[in-house]
Formats: C-alpha cells, sequence, structure tokens
C-alpha cells in the first residue's frame, strides 16, 4: 500500500480539497438541503479517488519522459521502485472507485462522473501538444468546488461557479511558476508549455494576468451573496498569497519556485476556506 500511495503527493491535495469544502458547505448554508455526514464521507473520496487516478496517470503517462528529466528522475516508476503496469493498475481502481462513489452521492454526480475522470486524466496527455496544459490542470481541479457543490444540491448555481474559476486561474497561474523549472527541458524534449513557449519573463507576465482574474473570481461572490468580515479577511489573504508569491519569483531568479507553488498556494487556499467555513457557522449558527 505504501508503494502505491508514494505515486500520490498528498500535500498537493491543499490545493482542491478546501474549495471542494467550500462548494459542499455553500450548498448547506444557501439552500435547503441539509447537512449529511455520508454526503460529506462521499466527497472526500471522491476527491481522494480523482486525485489518486489522477497523479498516478500523470506519473505513468509521463514515466519516460520523466527518467530524462534530471528534477523527476527519481519519481517511482524510473528509479524502479513502482512498476508501469502497477501505476495503471492503481489509476484503474481509483478510477472504478470514483464512479462508484459518485452513484451513490446523486445521479447527476454519477452522470458527470465519466466527464470528471476525462478531464484530470485527459491533463497529462496535453504536454505534448499544446502550451495551454496548464489550464487544462486549472480546469480539472476547478471541478472540486462545483462537484461538491451538485453533490449537496444536485444542480449547478452562479456562486460555485466562480470558486471554480477561481480555482481554475489560481492553479494555472501557479503551474506556469512551476514549470519554470523544466523551459529548457521542454524545449529540448519537444514538450509545450508556458514559459518555453514565451520564456519566463513573458510566462510570468501571464501568470500574474490569471492570478488578478483569480483574485476578481474570488470576490465576485459578495454581489451574489450575503457575508461577514470573516470572508472579507479571507479574501485579502488568499490575494495577498497571490502577490507573495510573484515577489519571490522573479524572471532573474526561479529559485524560490518551490516555495512559491506548495507553501504559499497551500496556505492560500487552507486559510481562505477556513475563512469561508466560520464565516458560514457565524451566520447560521
Amino acid at each position: 500500500m505504501k508503494k502505491y500511495f508514494s505515486l500520490v503527493l498528498f500535500a498537493h491535495s491543499v490545493f482542491a480539497l478546501p474549495f471542494a469544502m467550500i462548494g459542499f458547505f455553500l450548498g448547506v448554508t444557501t439552500t435547503d438541503n441539509p447537512f449529511s455526514w455520508y454526503k460529506l464521507i462521499l466527497v472526500l473520496l471522491c476527491m481522494v479517488f480523482a486525485r489518486n487516478s489522477a497523479m498516478a496517470f500523470n506519473r505513468y503517462l509521463d514515466r519516460n519522459i520523466d527518467a530524462k528529466n534530471p528534477r523527476t528522475k527519481m519519481r517511482d516508476i524510473p528509479a524502479g521502485k513502482v512498476s508501469a503496469s502497477e501505476a495503471l493498475t492503481f489509476v484503474i481502481i481509483n478510477c472504478v472507485l470514483f464512479a462508484i462513489a459518485t452513484y451513490f452521492i446523486n445521479p447527476l454526480c454519477f452522470y458527470l462522473s465519466p466527464v470528471a475522470l476525462f478531464v484530470v486524466l485527459f491533463y497529462s496527455y496535453t504536454k505534448r501538444f499544446t502550451a495551454l496544459c496548464h489550464l487544462v490542470l486549472g480546469l480539472g481541479l476547478s471541478l472540486a468546488p462545483i462537484g461538491a457543490y451538485i453533490a449537496v444540491t444536485g444542480q449547478f448555481a452562479l456562486v460555485p461557479v466562480l470558486y471554480s474559476l477561481t480555482v481554475l486561474f489560481w492553479v494555472s497561474g501557479f503551474d506556469i511558476i512551476y514549470a519554470l523549472q523544466d523551459e529548457d527541458f521542454d524545449r529540448e524534449e519537444n514538450l509545450h508549455s508556458i514559459p518555453s513557449a514565451l520564456g519566463i519573463k513573458n510566462a510570468l507576465n501571464v501568470s500574474v494576468l490569471l492570478h488578478v482574474f483569480s483574485a476578481a473570481c474570488v470576490i465576485l461572490p459578495v454581489f451574489f451573496t450575503e457575508f461577514s468580515w470573516v470572508y472579507y479577511v479571507g479574501i485579502v489573504f488568499f490575494c495577498s498569497m497571490l502577490i507573495y508569491q510573484h515577489l519571490l519569483v522573479k524572471p532573474n531568479d526561479i529559485s524560490k519556485v518551490n516555495r512559491a507553488f506548495q507553501t504559499l498556494n497551500g496556505y492560500a487556499s487552507v486559510v481562505f476556506a477556513i475563512c469561508f467555513l466560520i464565516d458560514a457557522y457565524l451566520r447560521h449558527k
């Protein structure tokens, strides 16, 4: 079991999981649908199974590329810790478990489960033919808040879509920053990314623009839903983390990419979600 789960970086779950909780409790607090531990556990299981599938499939599909890249050659499959067939089996099992979990949530979640799986798995192919691969990754993670909202309500709504757009632009922007590390390697191997296509300076400009869009989308819900001051604290903190990572990573110095990528973005999502949940509790206690 430890061998299989080494394919999955659970630290990366802090990006989408807090927004899934936002979508779930948005559905509970803004509609007539009651809180259900049963549904919450199923949503958490869906998050785990989808994340397992996406990351393991990425490791499986990129195993030959990872073996050539000095930064990734010690990943599990190139290093011989996990075989390619074992990784693929792990992917299939988690996809099946994801579909089963959605079946017990509601019909709409079950019918949309193949779409969700297609998006999160398809991302792994995109670097082979488009520099927009970062946006596809963002799209995959952006399914978390709207998916959790649908799990509670069985329908779509505007505000959870705004949170999904927040995640899409946020993740796409910081994935561009992360990809700066592989600019030269991607170009040599004919792999596509914003940094390899535009260079570091222009890639950072694109990342800034995406994060401006993300900040706008995290602010827009205040025009459609009542919030207390706690939510505004969350907005300020989230936007501050967006700004800070761009102060850390510069065209002539990308040595702090990992700090910007994981630490700051992890803080951004967790603290923002906590502020949202506290706000929801204060307004509905």
